[in-house]
């Protein structure tokens, strides 16, 4: 690990129904991670609110991005002097919500990646309660002079969008998760998220929620695939190292982003 490397935290947990509660166990966990070195700490998707299975109670805990919850974050920022990434409910139109993620630091917030690929496969229906994000610009921020992109669970299974924050040059890909149980979601999880690495040549921050509902295995993996910290199922918070010394080793012996020949064109 180089000098110029940046501590970074994934924190796996199971937000509730109660917004009070998650913020409060967010706060504790930035500050766990904080004081063991973190610089940039993930969160997982609806860390501000969750229910399962999602009904209209999502809309009633709704935000706006200034609202309590993104106020709590930058709080917890500028206590800590950290960049602090999360998912929420935000507040959209027609009865249904944004899956909203900020990146936030004491500056206020980074960067607002509203999810773009809704959760309606394995027997689920996200969209009948979220409304899809506008597609566009990749949302990225930067950190000690890396640049982090953002995207969301369900958009792992879409190789595209990683494709088009790489476009956007980033060292390294958050992924807040809430990816949900079943036969090989395990399996699935851990594949992209490797993949989404390997075929961009960037780190890949990902924070779930723990049993019952998620799978858990929030991990940080490096620019080769592997696995560099990791949690198991259960609640817990895992740390490693964004180093820009072996994104561009790794760049150089395996220049695929240069050699690639399609591009990214987003459809309706």
């Amino acid at each position: 690990m180089t000098a110029s490397a940046l501590p970074v935290a994934v924190c796996q947990f199971a937000p509730g129904d109660t917004p009070e509660t998650n913020r409060a166990r967010v706060a504790e966990l930035v500050a766990d991670a904080a004081r063991r070195g973190a610089k940039v700490i993930v969160l997982p998707e609806y860390s501000s609110y969750f229910t399962n299975p999602m009904d209209a109670r999502l809309a009633d805990h709704a935000e706006e991005i200034d609202g309590a919850f993104v106020q709590a974050l930058q709080a917890l920022a500028h206590e800590h002097a950290v960049v602090v990434v999360a998912g929420l409910v935000e507040r959209a139109d027609a009865g249904r919500v944004f899956n909203t993620v900020v990146a936030v630091s004491d500056a206020g917030v980074l960067a607002v990646y509203r999810k773009q690929h809704l959760y309606d496969a394995f027997g689920q229906s996200e969209s009948d309660w979220i409304a899809p994000g506008p597609l566009g610009e990749a949302s990225v921020f930067e950190a000690a002079g890396l640049r982090f992109g953002l995207m969301t669970c369900y958009d792992l299974r879409f190789p595209e969008v990683a494709r088009t924050l790489a476009d956007a040059a980033v060292d390294a890909i958050v992924v807040p998760a809430e990816w949900v149980r079943g036969p090989l979601k395990e399996h699935h999880w851990t594949t992209l998220l490797a993949a989404r690495a390997i075929e961009n040549t960037a780190y890949v921050i990902a924070a779930d929620h723990p049993g019952p509902i998620g799978v858990g295995l929030s991990q940080i993996v490096d620019p080769q695939g592997l696995v560099v910290a990791g949690a198991s199922s259960g609640e817990g918070i895992a740390m490693a190292s964004v180093d820009p010394v072996l994104i561009a080793s790794v760049r150089e012996t395996n220049p695929a982003l240069r050699l690639r020949r399609y591009g990214v064109v987003p459809r309706d």
